[in-house]
């Protein structure tokens, strides 16, 4: 007896050209595209034919791929993805009603199915990645604008919320995976980046106590813990305001603007690593996956030496100990 397995639906967000999100989607598309057919016996197939109405020991069962649905700001911007045979969304992450909209059509496309959330749309501060909305949140703590630092956590972290409530009890009927894209960020104390070090370390607790709430139900929550990634869309353009604390170190700012860039995984492997890692069976899949440049290095400082190494490091790289020097002299 043939048996069809349901095809499996993915819906991504952030998939602009140039970015993570992008290539995502073509891993995902790539990984679930061939359709084809094993045979299966014995008690699996047992209890796949119960599951199915019938009984029998020996089973077809008939692979479907997987239903890539991509998502940006507009459908223009990723109609390359649509050319590939992926469906495309246009979604405004940080829109009540654009969410809600999206859930609407996944259903009309899918049949009131997800098996895959992917929480991707990001507001950036590192210059290889992309950059939503021309916000600036690369500036010294004391000094970045408090509207651009909104929009960073409504992106980067109130949607993710918006999302996923949206979009749970399809995930729970399907016991699926929400895959959050989080960051290095969260546990290095990247300098003047403060505010979106904070929004990927909100991500992170979140996205921990949901795995525990959402256990129950069988739906995996899984963190991508973020090092450096490639992209065509980078932003160097960041500028110190006129009356910086840091203007004294106006050429260490800069250079940490552009720092991140150096080394940086391509986004094509990084994906292979992280679609790898989201079709696992569940058994083995990790809760946290580090992929991307220095992602290893950060794992290993803040799991075996501790987090007064970045203290002792960070400051070195880009100018603040020099300014402390600075100051001190100034002082006398």
């Amino acid at each position: 007896m043939s048996v069809k397995q349901a095809r499996k639906s993915v819906l991504i967000t952030g998939c602009s050209p140039g970015g993570i999100g992008h290539a995502l989607a073509r891993e995902f598309h790539a990984k679930g595209r061939p359709s084809h057919e094993i045979l299966i016996s014995g008690p699996s197939a047992t209890a796949l034919g119960r599951r199915n109405g019938t009984e029998a020991d020996e089973l077809s069962l008939l692979l479907l791929g997987l239903h890539v649905i991509a998502t940006a700001r507009t459908k223009e911007a990723i109609q390359d993805l649509e050319d590939m045979g992926m469906s495309t969304l246009a979604l405004d992450v940080t829109s009540k009603e654009g969410i809600a909209e999206a859930r609407v059509q996944v259903e009309k496309l899918t049949g009131g199915r997800l098996d895959v959330l992917v929480n991707n749309a990001l507001v950036f501060l590192f210059p290889f990645l992309f950059v939503g909305g021309g916000r600036n949140c690369t500036l010294p703590a004391t000094e970045v604008d408090l509207d651009d630092a909104r929009a960073c956590f409504e992106t980067n972290f109130f949607a993710v919320i918006a999302l996923t409530q949206t979009f749970v009890p399809l995930l729970i009927a399907s016991k699926g995976l929400i895959l959050n894209i989080g960051s290095v960020a969260a546990i290095v104390p990247y300098v003047f980046g403060s505010v979106y070090n904070a929004s990927k370390a909100a991500l992170h607790a979140y996205s921990q106590t949901l795995r525990l709430e959402l256990e129950p139900y069988d739906v995996n929550v899984l963190v991508v813990i973020t090092g450096g990634v490639q992209s065509r869309i980078a932003r160097t353009d960041r500028v110190l305001v006129s009356d910086s604390l840091y203007l004294e170190i106006k050429g260490d700012f800069e250079r940490r603007v552009k720092h991140s860039q150096d080394g940086a995984m391509g986004n094509e492997e990084y994906a292979r690593g992280v679609v790898r890692e989201a079709l696992k069976g569940k058994a083995t899949m990790k809760k946290w996956y580090w992929r991307g440049n220095k992602s290893w290095l950060v794992w290993f400082v803040s799991t075996w030496v501790g987090s007064w190494a970045f203290d002792w490091i960070l400051p070195g790289m880009f100018g603040l100990r020099k300014l402390k020097g600075i100051v001190r002299a100034r002082a006398r």
